[in-house]
């Protein structure tokens, strides 16, 4: 989908209306599921369960909380891109929204995994620093040590859970905009979730094809600027003189 002049794109009645069903059922699961920070953003960002937002009032609002904004593009772009626009306070957003056939999985991040999943955090100042500070540091390496950088990603930004009152809630984007991962990832008994460890995470493979069998939480947003106060690139390149964790799944399917 390519947006017009103005950055705004006219989506039909049939991309709405999967927009209104995946909203509508999202915003009821979600419920002591996700964390107090999701469902303040939410309010903020003010989603309309009648139609898919436009970029240009998303990024309004995120300018005017953190200071971040969204870039219209397709749903898988190189490393190098990705993490040059969190770098610049932009976040990817892929403009197509799943086929009503796809309402419960769709392979690549669509708009509603793009803006619901991920913007209502980005008002977030503990959060959104935490990804700018991701993006800037990930380009200072390459190759091998930056496809295994983004394992912590994936454990935080895009499956965190954290601990709040002494139960467990999701802030990961990959879990919030998915109705079977928002219920799993709280609620099954079989799931591993382990405290947050950068270099176990980084030791830690997994599939984007699946549910997750194990997630890492925080307990509390400031919890990613410690992260961030390590020396992650090093620790990227120690985790590759230790072994990987056994995989809680079939050794099938890839990584990002």
């Amino acid at each position: 989908k390519i947006p017009d002049a103005q950055g705004r794109i006219n989506y039909s009645e049939t991309e709405n209306q999967v927009w209104n069903a995946l909203y509508t059922r999202q915003m009821k699961i979600i419920q002591n599921r996700a964390c107090d920070e999701f469902h303040q953003g939410l309010k903020i960002v003010d989603f309309s369960a009648e139609k898919i937002p436009q970029l240009p009032d998303v990024e309004k609002v995120l300018q005017e909380t953190t200071g971040w904004g969204v870039q219209a593009g397709p749903a898988i772009i190189k490393a190098v891109e990705f993490f040059t626009l969190l770098s610049e306070k932009k976040f990817p957003v892929a403009t197509f929204i799943r086929i009503p056939e796809e309402l419960d999985y769709i392979k690549e991040p669509d708009i509603f995994h793009e803006l619901f999943g991920h913007c209502p955090l980005l008002t977030n100042p503990d959060y959104a620093s935490f990804v700018h500070e991701f993006g800037k540091m990930a380009l200072k390496t390459s190759g091998k040590n930056r496809q295994r950088l983004f394992r912590l990603f994936w454990f935080t930004i895009e499956f965190g859970l954290i601990k709040q009152r002494g139960e467990m809630r999701s802030y990961g984007g990959g879990i919030l905009s998915s109705i079977s991962e928002t219920v799993s990832s709280i609620e099954d008994k079989e799931t591993v979730r382990n405290p947050l460890d950068p270099l176990e995470a980084l030791r830690t493979p997994y599939r984007i094809d699946i549910i997750q069998p194990l997630y890492y939480y925080i307990e509390e947003f400031k919890d990613l600027f410690k992260i961030m106060e390590q020396d992650l690139i090093s620790l990227t390149e120690q985790s590759f003189t230790l072994p990987e964790h056994t995989a809680l799944f079939p050794d099938v399917g890839v990584e990002l």
